[in-house]
């Protein structure tokens, strides 16, 4: 079995990251967030680079309007993370409409939600769309009675949400407050107080108005994109943006950029020079733990679960004597490593019964998501094959590539003992919660076929020392 110590980084934070940045390298709070923003946009069905492109538009609005530069910085992560509370309302939306939450998050965003017009269309067209027509009734007629409420309350849930993880990872009060009222319009007829005019914060402003550009330019191009925002002038905009956003538009390089590979890197540049913060091990992870409270919130069933995989993998790791920096690397690994589940419908997530195919491929795409994500972020990069690879057993038939035994590093190895532990002990959709006794017994008849021996068995030990007994 390969050492763990051979597997997890030993390097102070200069030289934490892979080959792509060079001892010496300081790592800005920027360019982790904005590679982390691609699972923001994982859980709203969005297409891949949509934070970051909301930042580029909004970013020029900001300065074309000359905003003093510590705005200018608070702007700069408000559109990053303006859809860190996303995943809090998942579950609802699921279980509202009967149907695809990120498809009809996604479908969401392209309305007008001040035209009861487009909002009937929208509710008939997305509600419980392969329910029987008795259900579908059913649920028409509880959203008619409802829908103002339930409205108001799914956008609560995922402002103050993403409020207070923005706050955990620790930024700037006007950061998270401007998250928090990013759905209030000018006109006061937005969520969730019903602010207007200057109440709300000029980053919620901006951050909505470029949100909304970039959804109808993805769709249509910069023509829609800008009808769309002079049509909600006065009611979802201020008009003295929009009159900004006008003379951005003008530009061809405000639209080109946006179809250009080198964006991301572009999008780092706007940070303003004075301001620009660098990242250090407590902040990383802070980053790591706010994350991982975006993981978990997707689903009532996987509350606590990220913590708590990182939790147990941590005990399992220490039983094979690993040392603080170790500790550490495992333990971001832990809280991370299911962030490609933000990518995975709570249709499926939550579904009781058994998934069919098509399910079950979406499934198993969700540690590729994972891979894909931390691979990204140049301070979790080293992690990415291991988050992976979670779902892998060593006979060879786990997912996704099908690893088998030597193939199969021990730190993985610790991770699937540990996921899956927690699995079997907490509520899900497909069976209750066992005891710890009764889990271990499950994973023992897999003990050398799904688990490692060694991995079991210091997971024995850690459970034993912990509660002084298994029961």
């Amino acid at each position: 079995m390969t050492p763990i110590s051979s597997l997890l980084p030993m390097a102070p934070l200069d030289a934490f990251a892979d080959e792509r940045y060079p001892v010496g390298h300081r790592m800005a709070l920027s360019e982790v967030i904005g590679a982390l923003s691609y699972a923001l946009d994982l859980t709203e069905g969005l297409p891949a680079g949509h934070c970051i492109r909301v930042c580029w538009i909004g970013m020029n609005i900001g300065t074309h309007v000359g905003l003093p530069v510590r705005t200018l910085s608070n702007l700069y992560y408000t559109l990053l993370l303006k859809d860190i509370g996303c995943s809090s309302n998942a579950a609802r939306v699921c279980e509202l409409y009967g149907s695809d939450d990120l498809a009809v998050k996604s479908r969401f965003r392209q309305i007008d939600t001040q035209s009861i017009s487009q909002l009937t269309r929208f509710v008939l067209a997305n509600l419980a769309p392969n329910a029987p027509l008795r259900k579908r009734v059913g649920k028409l007629v509880h959203l008619a009675i409802h829908g103002r409420t339930l409205s108001r309350e799914l956008i609560t849930s995922r402002c103050e949400r993403g409020a207070g993880i923005a706050a955990r990872i620790g930024f700037a009060m006007p950061v998270a407050d401007a998250i928090r009222r990013l759905d209030e319009h000018w006109n006061g007829g937005g969520n969730p107080a019903g602010a207007a005019g200057t109440e709300i914060p000029i980053e919620s402003r901006i951050a909505l108005l470029a949100q909304v550009a970039e959804v109808f330019h993805a769709i249509s191009g910069p023509r829609e994109a800008l009808e769309q925002v002079k049509r909600r002038s006065g009611t979802w905009f201020d008009p003295s943006l929009v009159q900004a956003f006008e003379s951005v538009a003008a530009t061809s390089d405000l639209w080109n950029m946006l179809k250009d590979s080198s964006l991301e890197t572009h999008v780092r540049t706007l940070e303003p020079q004075p301001l620009i913060q660098y990242v250090d091990e407590p902040q990383i992870d802070q980053i790591a733990q706010g994350f991982a409270d975006v993981i978990d919130s997707k689903s009532p069933y996987t509350n606590g679960h990220s913590h708590r995989v990182a939790d147990y993998a941590l005990a399992i790791g220490r039983q094979f004597g690993i040392n603080p920096a170790e500790a550490r690397w495992l333990k971001r690994l832990g809280l991370l490593h299911d962030i490609g589940k933000l990518g995975v419908s709570n249709s499926i997530l939550d579904k009781p019964g058994k998934l069919d195919e098509q399910e079950w491929a979406r499934v198993r795409l969700h540690p590729v998501f994972s891979e894909q994500i931390l691979d990204r972020v140049s301070v979790f990069a080293s992690m990415a094959f291991s988050a992976g690879s979670h779902h892998e057993r060593l006979d060879g038939k786990g997912y996704p590539r099908g690893l088998k035994g030597a193939e199969i590093p021990q730190v993985v190895r610790i991770l699937t003992t540990a996921d899956v532990f927690d699995a079997l002990t907490s509520d899900r959709p497909y069976h209750p919660g066992r005891g710890i006794a009764e889990a271990l017994a499950i994973m023992e008849k897999d003990r050398g076929v799904a688990f490692d021996p060694d991995c079991l068995d210091a997971l024995k030990r850690s459970q034993e020392q912990s509660a002084g007994k298994i029961a």
